[in-house]
């Protein structure tokens, strides 16, 4: 049996609801004369009688109301199939997957991404983030495992689209006892006759401060080694050593616990961030909406701070 085409389908079940083929006519705006060929090919298609002819109108036999069951659902499949795809042709549905630094992470893309989830037009957009180091974040958006990722811009970003994000200062945190506590300012090689709690080797502020040590002829000493900036403040707390984390992640923590935040003076301390993608094609229409609401954002975020 052939398949019943869409448009006949249509006109039956109209035909039904109004139990009148001129009724029907009239909401499709079509002649009725139309209306009864299509209904006959649609018959003639099925191999079955589907309309009773009686006084005041039609009635649907038994076949006809198997079939007005099973044209109800497909016109409802194929609504929710257009609905759909044009949600997706306008960028308000979708997954979007994201590999973000630690910084990105405990900084201020959670409230970034909120931000844009709380809007309704973005309410049936997923965003996804998962915490990677910067060269497998640059690695990842270059395998495709993800379609945004956000790092250091210092990081290998070759043959990738960026755009700028935010920035953050990184600062030694310090316990109110210890010697560097009281400065208000300080230059990396001044303090690394102390002991530090350490990232990841892999992380990018560990490797920055790696660097650093070496261009001023020294090393850095290791004390603690730690996963994560939040496990780096409680190490600080207790003071066994003192520790380089963004000022933007360690001045929330010294509110309530009273450790010392000192800016670091030297140059390199001012990081920025880039939001990375491979090229536009690939990405979806969610995928877009959400890099320029970021990309906003961390404009917005700049344009503050350089006022204040």
């Amino acid at each position: 049996m052939r398949l019943p085409d869409l448009q006949s389908l249509k006109l039956f079940v109209a035909v039904c609801e109004h139990r009148s083929i001129a009724r029907a006519a009239e909401q499709e705006a079509i002649v009725g004369s139309a209306v009864s060929k299509r209904l006959a090919q649609l018959e003639d298609t099925v191999g079955t009688p589907l309309l009773v002819r009686r006084r005041h109108g039609v009635v649907p036999t038994p076949a006809g109301e198997t079939l007005l069951e099973h044209a109800r659902e497909m016109l409802a499949s194929v609504g929710r199939i257009e609905r759909d795809m044009a949600a997706f042709g306008t960028g308000i549905r979708g997954h979007v997957r994201m590999l973000v630094t630690a910084s990105v992470m405990a900084e201020s893309l959670a409230d970034d991404v909120a931000a844009f989830l709380q809007d309704s037009a973005h309410r049936d957009i997923r965003v996804s983030m998962e915490e990677r180091v910067s060269p497998e974040v640059v690695r990842g958006i270059r395998e495709g495992s993800a379609s945004v990722g956000i790092c250091w811009d210092a990081a290998e970003l070759s043959g990738l689209h960026t755009r700028g994000y935010r920035h953050d200062h990184l600062a030694i945190v310090a316990h109110p006892a210890h010697p560097v506590a009281q400065a208000a300012r300080v230059r990396f090689a001044d303090v690394l006759e102390h002991e530090f709690v350490s990232m990841p080797a892999l992380s990018a502020v560990q490797q920055l401060l790696t660097r650093a040590a070496a261009v001023a002829g020294r090393t850095l000493t290791h004390r603690v080694q730690v996963s994560n900036f939040d496990a780096a403040l409680r190490v600080v707390r207790a003071n066994l050593a003192i520790s380089v984390i963004p000022q933007e992640v360690a001045e929330p923590f010294a509110a309530s616990t009273g450790v010392r935040v000192v800016p670091l003076a030297d140059d390199w301390a001012l990081r920025r961030f880039a939001i990375c993608h491979r090229d536009e094609a690939s990405l979806s229409p969610a995928a877009r909406l959400l890099i320029q609401h970021l990309a906003e954002r961390g404009q917005h975020a700049t344009s503050e701070s350089a006022i204040f």
